[in-house]
């Protein structure tokens, strides 16, 4: 055994590689975004593009009419989804993300709204059905309550869930402990 080479000690490991820098975000003007200043003014705070997708910022008051105003006069008739962003240091800790898409223009944007924790903004299934199931999800993750929704419940993780998982301050592994203990009688492997 005393013979035997010794293994050749391997390099250490490259550094992880920097994140790459932020992709700018630039205006977004369009004759779209002309007919929405008109018909919104000050409620629309900001028109953007990042990466190429286009997106307006809007007060939250105004989210349901701007829904109703892209869906009947512009086409935008697809609510792909509703999510959220979790920014726990902002006072306006919320994202809101409608990702609305027209077929006949065969375009996508984004309505973003700032909302603070405990806001409760106006369900959009009154706009588009489909929003049922997709404020539902967002309820369960991130805890945010829609106003004059239909049937607001858990639709992912089961009935007695605590908690919201995609909030930044959720802790998954004392949830799962306490969960599987509970619910299964066992201790949790994590």
């Amino acid at each position: 055994m005393a013979d035997q080479p010794k293994p050749e000690a391997k390099p250490p490991a490259a550094a992880a590689p920097k994140a790459p820098p932020q992709a700018p975000v630039t205006s977004w003007e369009s004759e779209l975004t002309a007919r929405l200043k008109e018909q919104f003014g000050d409620h629309i705070l900001e028109f953007s593009t990042q990466l190429g997708q286009n997106f307006l910022v809007a007060r939250p008051e105004a989210a349901i009419p701007i829904l109703k105003y892209l869906k009947e006069a512009e086409g935008f008739d697809y609510l792909v989804d509703i999510t959220a962003v979790d920014y726990p240091q902002r006072a306006e800790r919320f994202d809101l993300v409608y990702i609305l898409y027209s077929f006949p223009h065969n375009q996508r944007i984004r309505m973003k709204i700032r909302i603070p924790e405990g806001f409760e903004p106006r369900s959009a299934v009154e706009v588009h059905l489909t929003a049922n199931w997709l404020e539902r999800e967002v309820y369960d993750m991130f805890g945010i309550e829609f106003a004059g929704h239909p049937d607001l419940r858990r639709i992912l993780m089961p009935e007695g869930w605590q908690g919201f998982p995609l909030r930044k301050d959720y802790s998954i592994l004392k949830q799962d402990e306490d969960w599987v203990r509970e619910n299964l009688g066992i201790e949790s492997a994590q």
